[in-house]
């Protein structure tokens, strides 16, 4: 046992500072739901401030014809001089004609908040008259952090998922199937169906995209599991049958009020496993799910270690080095502990919510990480001081910190290497094949710096900081 080891902490030290959020507006959620479920629309219902926002967030997609709008706020709707149902109304039934979705997603803002608007009171009344489904979610930044935007929308679509398929779609699945089937051998459509153990129905719950669905599903095939259904779907109409007992595990550490609706209103049972992000944290997220539905893994050693084989490139880049999160997007402790199985240290993890229950089971992961790394448990900071963290980066002297785009330029000036949290949002992060993604992102800017010094543009870069 190293020194490191015996002079570390026992347990996980968690703190809390400032009680604020400084992190990304939860309302840019809408950038990758809008896409991900393909027969939606999303009305955000605030001031021109979010309009500006989610126009240079999305600006990219300008020509992609995004499936969101703006219901601005105006002064006038401050003082109560207006009649917000009316005013919603003519929206909602413009949206019904020009593009005619399955359903119309409310995002509420912190406009909504503070003037109080009844959009939960709202919205039934005009989803009857205009005869399409209103979802209300609240992604405020005053309540919620970067990510939380898509845990209030799920948490709001779980309470509409259905308890049994309708009989004209029951009839329509057996004709596809039949339509599938056709041609095959009885006996080919029965080995398929007994790839899959019998164990009660699974449901996954958080937005991958397309190629990670199936990766991830995939993954849970080769042992036997059988996906039941993913919420969201790529269609509204699409939504997974849940009923009491089914189980459901999340795929996002920032789902904890999802987890929380499907086990208290829909009486599910959540498989609390860490998260699969990165080789460790998939091997580890599928042996939870196998040892709740008493299934004995299989390969999942072997194909964690060819993927870490696979990585070695990547990881002589970063072994030794440490990283610093300052807190953003609610993947930090996942993204911590994959990094320290790479090899790095990490002294400090700032995040801007913990929910210790729903990330129990990745905190023991990254705390048996660090047991088997050697290396010391890093301090996890809920909402953090910005200022205090600054100064503790210029104590630490960290290899790489990842942050918000607030501070990435002002550290960059000062010599300190830094990488945009959002990237990891945006990027593909999950499953087995997905970590070189991470470690490309992660790398990237040691690379440039390492290609800096061998031009000698490193000298100029610290003259200019002095200046």
């Amino acid at each position: 046992m190293t020194a490191a080891t015996q002079s570390q902490p026992e347990a996980l030290n968690f703190e809390c500072e400032t009680g604020n959020y400084h992190t990304f507006c939860p309302i840019s959620c809408v950038a990758w739901l809008y896409q991900k479920i393909e027969d939606s629309f999303f009305l955000v219902i605030g001031t021109k401030t979010c309009g500006y926002f989610l126009q240079n967030a999305m600006g990219v997609m300008i020509f992609a014809e995004p499936r969101y709008a703006m219901a601005e706020l105006e002064e006038g709707d401050i003082s109560a001089q207006l009649n917000d149902y009316n005013e919603l109304k003519r929206l909602c039934d413009q949206i019904k004609r020009d593009r005619n979705p399955s359903v119309i997603v409310w995002i509420g803002t912190c406009t909504t908040e503070i003037i109080k608007m009844d959009l939960e009171g709202l919205a039934p009344q005009l989803e009857a008259e205009i005869g399409i489904p209103i979802v209300v979610a609240r992604a405020n930044g005053l309540d919620y952090a970067f990510t939380q935007g898509e845990d209030t929308v799920l948490a709001a679509m779980a309470a509409r998922c259905p308890t049994q398929a309708p009989e004209e779609e029951k009839e329509e699945r057996t004709g596809i199937q039949k339509l599938l089937s056709f041609g095959r051998k009885k006996e080919d459509v029965a080995a398929e169906e007994s790839e899959y153990k019998d164990h009660p129905p699974l449901v996954l719950f958080g937005s991958l995209p397309d190629p990670v669905v199936t990766q991830l599903s995939l993954e849970l095939k080769k042992q036997g599991i059988k996906v039941s259904g993913w919420l969201p779907a790529k269609r509204y109409t699409e939504l997974p049958i849940i009923q009491e007992g089914y189980y459901v595990t999340g795929v996002n550490p920032f789902l904890s009020r999802t987890a929380t609706t499907l086990m208290r209103r829909r009486k599910c049972k959540l498989i609390g496993a860490p998260f699969p992000i990165g080789p460790d944290g998939t091997r580890a997220w599928i042996e939870k799910i196998c040892s709740v539905f008493g299934i004995e893994p299989k390969g999942l050693e072997e194909r964690e270690a060819q993927i870490w084989q696979n990585l070695e490139d990547y990881l002589q880049l970063i072994r030794g080095k440490s990283v610093f999160f300052m807190g953003d997007n609610l993947l930090e402790v996942s993204l911590a502990r994959f990094l320290i199985r790479c090899g790095m240290t990490c002294p400090e993890i700032g995040i801007p919510y913990m929910d210790k229950r729903y990330q129990k089971a990745e905190l023991e992961l990254l705390e048996k990480t660090c047991r088997e790394m050697g290396v010391s448990l890093p301090r996890i900071i809920e909402k953090p001081d910005n200022y205090n963290q600054i100064q503790r980066i210029y104590d630490l002297k960290p290899d790489l910190v990842i942050t918000g785009m607030a501070h990435a330029n002002p550290l960059e000036a000062r010599g300190i290497n830094t990488k945009w949290s959002v990237e990891f949002t945006f990027a593909q992060t999950h499953g087995f094949t997905n970590a070189r993604d991470i470690l490309e992102l992660v790398t990237r800017p040691l690379r440039r710096n390492n290609n800096l010094k061998d031009l000698g543009w490193d000298k100029l870069v610290k003259e200019e900081a002095k200046v």
